[in-house]
């Protein structure tokens, strides 16, 4: 498929954020229209190509940006995460479900390609936790998740009653030295690289031994893309393929730091919450459909990405407090 105009919604967020500047360079910066309900965004999103401002809430404000700009695709990214929409359910079903079904109405009418993010999270405490089927038992016992199955469920529905070009994937826990985390089960996974850094020590949220799939974000950004343009006549599924990277305990991942930071050391602070939510979701995917079907292929594991992520955050931070 050929994307010509194209909006990121939740455009300031931890995928947006990397999500954005992949496409400005494939597809030309004034091409990509980058949303976001921050007050003050990134200077980035700013000065390398066109901003607005959007409440996804508010389907004339998502009608009036799809004409104005002419759009043809989005990539639908703005939602509230597991953790925060645990603590608000009923603004996550507002921004989460009412958001989606807006964007899914604007697309209908003007004939927009839509990618959806799905997530382990809209598996449940019933389904196979090793080896997750492409097509299982979804009960989830989380509100996100919950929007998560619904969207996946409305997505395809869209598809098969209206023609709406939609297609998605089941994102793992996501990495990312770019944005700091924003709520998420798997966020001790990136807030465990900023403590190494600067503190060589961390207190993680979820026990000894809890593995979760993972990926790092320019492997979630490509499949994006990837998925986006692929030939439709290739698509089996369409939503929610199932991808994954790499499954991980906070145990491994403090072994893998400690490669390069000897002196770095883990404690255990679990958050209930959070905890019961990370009980509950796969601990590795099977994700034979997506490669079969659009040739998905991660380029980063356990090792490639921290010694990326360690990189990558230390140059970031040492420019963010003038030692560079």
């Amino acid at each position: 498929m050929h994307m010509e105009r194209i909006l990121v919604t939740g455009a300031t967020g931890q995928i947006g954020s990397e999500l954005v500047p992949a496409l400005r360079d494939r597809y030309g910066k004034s091409h990509v229209i980058a949303a976001g309900h921050k007050k003050k965004p990134p200077q980035n999103l700013i000065e390398e190509g066109p901003y607005t401002s959007l409440d996804i809430t508010d389907i004339t404000a998502i009608e009036s940006v799809v004409s104005e700009y002419r759009i043809d695709t989005i990539f639908h990214l703005a939602a509230l995460l597991s953790a925060v929409s645990e603590k608000n359910p009923q603004l996550a079903w507002k921004v989460n479900m009412d958001g989606l079904y807006n964007v899914l109405e604007v697309s209908r009418k003007n004939c927009c390609a839509v990618f959806f993010p799905s997530s382990i999270g809209a598996f449940g405490p019933d389904t196979p936790r090793d080896n997750t089927p492409q097509d299982t038992v979804q009960h989830p016992n989380t509100l996100y998740g919950i929007c998560k199955v619904s969207g996946e469920l409305l997505c395809n529905y869209y598809f098969s009653r209206f023609g709406v070009n939609t297609r998605g994937v089941r994102y793992p826990g996501l990495i990312s030295y770019e944005t700091l985390p924003g709520g998420g089960t798997t966020d001790y996974a990136v807030e465990i690289f900023y403590h190494a850094i600067q503190e060589r020590k961390y207190d993680c949220f979820l026990k000894q031994g809890t593995y979760l799939d993972m990926m790092y974000m320019p492997d979630a950004v490509r499949a994006a893309i990837e998925l986006m343009e692929i030939d439709a006549n290739r698509l089996k599924h369409r939503n929610a393929f199932n991808i994954t990277a790499m499954s991980f305990s906070p145990d491994e991942l403090a072994t893998s730091i400690q490669r390069h930071i000897p002196d770095f050391s883990m404690r255990y602070a679990v958050d209930p919450v959070r905890q019961a939510i990370a009980d509950s979701w796969p601990r590795h995917m099977n994700d034979l459909a997506a490669r079969e079907q659009w040739g998905w292929q991660p380029q980063f594991d356990l090792e490639r990405m921290t010694k990326d992520m360690l990189d990558r955050l230390t140059s970031k931070l040492a420019q963010s407090s003038g030692t560079v």
